[in-house]
């Protein structure tokens, strides 16, 4: 066994989900503009992308905007969508060569046909990877997925008697993905914002002062050992 081997986690969440925070606050400590910030949290995606792959996570869901983010001053919100289709023409390449599958998790209405166009075709490209599911949850809020999979529920004429959480589940953006069995949020708040709120039902949160631009490689492995220290019991009681 590497030297290299000897260091990974112990016990590998299958699903790691992260609330990318503080970009922003990351950019105010160094004097720059809040935009410096996102660019620098974006920079980091692929340590923690490559952190994941060596680590043998499967699964991994990136917060990148919420349906709430709407709300932000202008010029940042164009800047973030600015940033979404930069990494996108930057990144897609090596994500594809590395074999990861991309994922959209959210809505699309919102974003503009060019944006829209190149994010459909990334995961056309992709969808045949193994190696690791990256959803990034963009234009994405835990409230409206829910509402959305009523409401198609309903148009499909689902009787009463038939829902149940499986079905509920193939409603959902997520359909297909497991549930998350880690959440991270970075940054030092200690809230779930919108994220995730159905399938992180059981998840294990870890909560974090680092901001998301600081948060690489070593700091997913500290969290993941954390992780790998719980007794998941699922709201029942330990067997032993």
């Amino acid at each position: 066994m590497s030297k290299d081997q000897e260091n990974l986690p112990v016990k590998i969440p299958r699903h790691v989900a992260i609330i990318m925070d503080g970009n922003g606050r990351w950019a105010l400590s160094r004097g720059l503009p809040r935009l410096a910030g996102h660019r620098a949290g974006t920079e980091n995606l692929r340590r923690v992308i490559e952190a994941c792959v060596e680590f043998g996570v499967q699964y991994l869901t990136l917060y990148a905007f919420s349906t709430e983010n709407w709300g932000r001053p202008v010029e940042e919100v164009r800047g973030l969508i600015r940033i979404l289709e930069d990494v996108i023409d930057r990144e897609l390449k090596e994500l594809h060569k590395n074999g990861v599958q991309l994922r959209h998790i959210g809505q699309l209405d919102r974003i503009n046909p060019s944006l829209k166009k190149k994010v459909l075709s990334a995961i056309e490209l992709t969808k045949d990877n193994t190696r690791l599911v990256l959803n990034v949850a963009f234009n994405y809020g835990g409230r409206d997925e829910i509402i959305w999979a009523v409401k198609r529920m309903l148009a499909d004429q689902v009787a009463p008697n038939d829902v149940t959480v499986e079905l509920v589940n193939q409603y959902l953006f997520t359909v297909g993905v497991p549930d998350p069995d880690l959440i991270i949020r970075t940054s030092g708040e200690l809230r779930g914002s919108n994220f995730l709120i159905w399938q992180g039902a059981y998840a294990e949160w870890y909560f974090t002062p680092t901001f998301w631009p600081d948060f690489g490689k070593e700091a997913l492995q500290e969290a993941i050992d954390e992780y790998a220290h719980r007794e998941r019991r699922f709201g029942q009681v330990n067997k032993k």
